[in-house]
């Protein structure tokens, strides 16, 4: 997806007022919502759309924020430096989360 937005909390705030009010961490085989303490294998999430930002003042400083949908019905974010694989993440999680 292009990134439409300039900033990543352009994004998140742009993300929210369109629902994805949950934020999630990146576990090893699953995502995992902070605040329902609940967990999403990669069957029962979907990645709606993602942004790429780079750091104004160093290009290695980049993150990527993933708008998620999941089957109950829970609409989230996940942030996370560019470069999600610098944690071991098992074969179905890197296919999920994989960007071209």
């Amino acid at each position: 997806m292009n990134n439409q937005y300039d900033t990543l909390s352009q994004a998140l705030k742009a993300l929210e007022e369109r629902g994805y009010t949950y934020d999630f961490k990146l576990r090893p085989d699953s995502i995992k919502s902070r605040e329902l303490e609940k967990s999403y294998t990669p069957h029962s999430f979907h990645i709606d759309e993602f942004h790429r930002f780079e750091g104004d003042s160093n290009p290695d400083d980049m993150s990527i924020v993933f708008a998620i949908s999941c089957t109950d019905g829970v609409k989230g974010v996940l942030i996370d430096a560019y470069g999600a694989y610098s944690d071991p993440l098992n074969a179905e999680m890197i296919q999920k989360m994989k960007i071209n």
